[in-house]
């Protein structure tokens, strides 16, 4: 193949436009489309900014850090760090935090790390141990948001950058929908709205399909850890993956279309839904924000301690 711009060599099939890329101008219909998310979902107006990147040492989240401090580490008065959520996952967490802590390092990036047993008093891995019917997703889930939220807060950020392509994003949408989730569905990042306790999230790649997000790493060579969560086959988004997949190869572009249909509806929906108008409260048991007295995460933990001791 050769490249639909200068002729030389292609690298990447872009099937859902029907041009071919060679190396140089595949990186940079990357970081365009990059570029213009993060404009799109970044207030630059504000004085002295501080973006944290949740960084799991995975290719999404290594390219998100990569290409963040590409685009905007010239930038006066904006400061760029990075932290990781170790949940505790044995022979898989520890390779992904070497890898993370060796891309800061090359960068320059401050890097954190924030874990489930110094903050819950459980690794994941012993939560699994202790509830064998619930899915690992329904107590991971919302014990990372909170952590990242957590720390985000902690050092001041006004943004938290997370590493999701176009894949997870559109699964994510057709997710909320199959069950119905308008709430959840209108509280989507990226979030274009501030809250008390609540550091806005922003998804600098939730229009670069994943495998171009391989792709860009390979070339840009970022070192990343390929290995999957052990606990992955669990996970209800596998179901949601499949049908998407099966859908953008009979029709290319699917992918984008659901992400489309999502813009364009959400704000109607938000305008009946005001999500931001919610009462938040602290939670009486660890201060953390929650619609009502105590947080998602303090009642699993409380579950969890009631199987722990029945058992």
């Amino acid at each position: 193949m050769e490249c639909s711009i200068c002729g030389a060599q292609a690298v990447y099939e872009v099937k859902y436009n029907g041009s071919s890329l060679c190396k140089k101008h595949f990186m940079e219909y990357v970081e365009k489309r990059v570029k213009r998310e993060i404009r799109n979902q970044v207030d630059f107006s504000r004085k002295n900014m501080k973006i944290s990147v949740a960084i799991s040492g995975g290719k999404d989240s290594s390219v998100t850090l990569y290409l963040i401090n590409k685009i905007l580490s010239n930038r006066r008065n904006l400061e760029i760090t990075a932290f990781t959520v170790d949940e505790g996952i044995e022979g898989y967490r520890s390779t992904g935090l070497q890898k993370a802590e060796k891309l800061c390092k090359n960068l320059g990036i401050k890097h954190d790390v924030i874990s489930y047993k110094e903050n819950y008093g459980y690794t994941l891995d012993e939560i699994m141990k202790i509830d064998k019917k619930t899915i690992s997703c329904s107590h991971c889930g919302p014990m990372r948001r909170q952590l990242m939220n957590k720390i985000s807060e902690y050092s001041n950020s006004d943004y938290v950058a997370l590493g999701i392509n176009l894949d997870d994003y559109s699964q994510s949408i057709l997710m909320n929908v199959s069950k119905g989730d308008v709430s959840r569905y209108a509280r989507m990042a990226p979030h274009s709205y501030t809250r008390d306790g609540l550091v806005p999230r922003i998804l600098p790649l939730r229009k670069i399909p994943e495998k171009e997000v391989v792709l860009y790493a390979l070339l840009s060579g970022i070192d990343f850890d390929s290995s999957w969560c052990p606990y992955y086959s669990m996970a209800q988004r596998n179901t949601f993956r499949e049908v998407i997949d099966k859908l953008e190869r009979e029709t290319p572009g699917t992918k984008f279309a659901i992400v489309k249909f999502f813009d364009e509806t959400r704000p109607a929906i938000k305008k009946n839904i005001s999500t931001e108008s919610v009462i938040l409260n602290k939670c009486k048991i660890c201060g953390a924000p929650t619609p009502g007295e105590v947080c998602e995460v303090c009642e699993d933990l409380e579950s969890i301690r009631n199987l722990e001791r029945a058992t």
